[in-house]
Order: structure tokens, then C-alpha cells, then sequence
């Protein structure tokens, strides 16, 4: 892949990211469940958009859930990191949550973890 279509793919995927944001702004009064999936991991954030600070964050990469996900395959890691951000967002006070998928689709991983997250006891 050359240069211009390296660069034409970023920037469908980021226009693509900012209308799913755009359509989760109009109602910015709960915090926004951010994703992001990598070919190894998934990175998951709670983000208050008003004042710009993370509440509440899990990951594979966090030691506690990284001795949890070892041996297991992607679509259960992602599983047990949105028990775990789950966990942490009523730990934090917060049980109503937006749920930002990116450019990602729901499926696969995107999926499991939001499903988890959802009987971990958050809604959205």
C-alpha cells in the first residue's frame, strides 16, 4: 500500500469515528464508553467530554486483567475488559454511560465487550 492510499484509509476511518461521536454529542450529559481495538488488544475509556478527563479505564495491557486474559483468545479478553470497566464505572459512581465504538463495527470483539460492560451493570 503506497503513501496516498495509507492516508486516504486514515482518513476515511476518522470521518467515519467523528459521526458516530457527532450523533453520541447531542446528548453529552452521560460519560462516552470510548473503544479502541488494536490487532493484539483492546483498550477501553470513560471519558467525561465536559470537563475532558478519563473516569474510568481498563485494558489487556493492565496487569490485573492481563493475568486474567493469559491463555485466552481476543473475544474473551475483550469480554473480561468490559466486566472489569464495568467493575471500575460503579466503583466511580457512574451506571448510564454513551457507548462510542470509533469506525469499528459491532462485531467480533466490539461486540463482546460491549455485552459484558452491559451485565457488568452499565447502561447504554
Amino acid at each position: 500500500m503506497d503513501h496516498l492510499q495509507q492516508k486516504k484509509k486514515w482518513k476515511k476511518r476518522h470521518r467515519k469515528s467523528m459521526g458516530v461521536r457527532r450523533r453520541l454529542r447531542n446528548s453529552s450529559d452521560r460519560p462516552r464508553l470510548s473503544i479502541f481495538r488494536s490487532s493484539k488488544h483492546i483498550h477501553v475509556q470513560l471519558i467525561d467530554d465536559m470537563a475532558g478527563v478519563t473516569l474510568a479505564s481498563a485494558s489487556t495491557l493492565d496487569k490485573e486483567v492481563a493475568t486474567e486474559c493469559e491463555g485466552k483468545d481476543k473475544t474473551t479478553s475483550a469480554q473480561i475488559v468490559g466486566a472489569k470497566v464495568a467493575e471500575r464505572a460503579r466503583a466511580a459512581g457512574i451506571e448510564e454511560v454513551m457507548f462510542d465504538r470509533g469506525w469499528y463495527l459491532y462485531h467480533g470483539r466490539v461486540k463482546a465487550l460491549a455485552e459484558a460492560a452491559r451485565e457488568g451493570g452499565l447502561k447504554f
